[in-house]
């Protein structure tokens, strides 16, 4: 994409990266319909998921969180996870994502929440899990344990997924520098997040590591 030659800097990359978030959601509409995006998912299946840091590979077993697994087909599968940042990433403790670079697409996904599912595997090293705001409220986002946080078991956080050694190995280099999000933190503001995008990332938090692509392995 070409700027005009006065818009330079922190302005270009921001109105670069919004419009190229903004191609992608044009491009598969079916990033907006979240009603539409109902498939079961098999009962196993892997995710690749190519990052900054480099590639490391999601276990699904559906038995764990049928819920969960079968949001996280269907995102993964219209490419709902290309270009999205890690945002929140806190050491020994998680790093989350999941909200989407347009925040067109972002906004149709608040609201679309899937019920909670019943805690059949506890928040251990590697294990992959959808954030919540409280019951019943999980829509895009997740996060990946650094550590042993049994503790979230209580509070309904369900693992889906795991990532073995070697993967997490990749995980434990995404950038943490920023810590918690504002205003706890001095991390990004998770308002913002929604409301501005990747624009607002890239501008305010360029150290970010981001997901390139993540796709079902076939």
């Amino acid at each position: 994409m070409r700027l005009p030659s006065f818009i330079t800097g922190a302005a270009a990359l921001a109105l670069a990266v919004t419009a190229a978030a903004t191609l992608v959601a044009q491009q598969n509409p079916k990033l907006k319909s979240p009603l539409a995006l109902n498939e079961e998912a098999p009962a196993t299946y892997k995710v690749n998921v190519d990052t900054s840091k480099g590639v490391f590979t999601i276990d699904v077993h559906r038995d764990w969180a049928p819920r969960g697994a079968d949001r996280f087909y269907n995102l993964v599968k219209v490419g709902f996870y290309n270009d999205v940042r890690f945002f929140r990433v806190i050491p020994n403790f998680m790093a989350q994502f999941g909200i989407h670079g347009d925040p067109a697409v972002a906004k149709v996904w608040q609201p679309a929440r899937i019920n909670d599912d019943p805690v059949k595997q506890s928040n251990k090293r590697g294990y992959v899990t959808f954030a919540t705001a409280g019951p019943n409220t999980r829509t895009t986002q997740l996060f990946i344990n650094f550590g042993d946080n049994a503790m979230l078991d209580k509070q309904g956080f369900a693992p889906f997924g795991t990532i073995d050694a070697k993967g997490m190995a990749i995980v434990d280099k995404i950038y943490s520098g920023y810590g918690e999000g504002a205003p706890r933190g001095r991390g990004p503001d998770q308002g913002r997040v929604q409301a501005e995008g990747n624009a607002y990332l890239n501008k305010d938090f360029p150290k970010l590591d981001y997901i390139k692509t993540a796709t079902i392995a076939q």
